[in-house]
């Protein structure tokens, strides 16, 4: 009696969301070429990634991070809350410590750089979709030492500044209430940005409560 061949592996289902419909088109045909890969969708924004990964519910997204509407890492906060079981690989060119953190704290399975060659792309959407980490070594290396290095202490000020920020006040109303300059109190915030390794007001908040360095809502 002979046994009859171990079923196909299942087609991995694969979302792309970027802004560039010329970039969409390479990245199509690199996962098209895959037997066990197939595109399902093409998205030019983070709104339509969020809608689009509810709707098809897709094993893997690969997700730029510059896009109109929604930036690609608020887009992978909202598809980790109504579409958990789809897997966000992020693919762009940047690579600052601010943008790899963001997406990462958002939700993202993945984090390669546009330069990867098609065979490492095709391994990595394999990877996210079995629910494995994938990173560049680049990036994996700005991680770790991003876990290793310290994080400077905040001053005095700068927590009394990030404090006022996190219970929603104004540049103009912190400065008011600690009886500073504005450009000041947008001085304090810039050194807050970069010791947290941020770059915008709601997430140095978000990072700040997260390392305990001002109390949590």
């Amino acid at each position: 009696m002979t046994s009859s061949p171990p079923p196909p592996a299942p087609t991995i289902r694969v979302v792309l969301a970027d802004d560039h419909p010329v970039v969409r088109e390479g990245l199509a045909g690199i996962i098209e070429a895959e037997p066990d890969l197939e595109v399902v969708g093409q998205v030019g924004d983070g709104r339509e990634a969020v809608l689009l990964a509810s709707a098809l519910q897709p094993d893997v997204l690969l997700m730029d991070l510059r896009m109109p509407v929604l930036d690609g890492a608020t887009a992978t906060a909202e598809i980790a809350r109504v579409a958990p079981t789809v897997r966000v690989l992020v693919l762009t060119t940047y690579d600052t410590d601010a943008d790899i953190l963001r997406a990462v704290e958002a939700g993202a399975t993945g984090y390669l750089l546009k330069d990867a060659a098609p065979a490492v792309l095709a391994d990595a959407i394999r990877g996210a979709a079995r629910g494995e980490t994938v990173l560049a070594p680049y990036v994996a290396a700005r991680l770790l030492d991003r876990v290793r290095a310290p994080i400077d202490a905040l001053t005095p000020r700068e927590t009394d500044v990030l404090t006022l920020v996190a219970r929603g006040a104004t540049n103009g109303e912190a400065a008011a209430a600690l009886t500073i300059g504005e450009a000041t109190v947008k001085t304090h915030l810039q050194h807050v940005f970069t010791k947290l390794g941020v770059d915008d007001r709601t997430a140095a908040v978000t990072r700040a409560m997260q390392l305990g360095l001002i109390p949590g809502p």
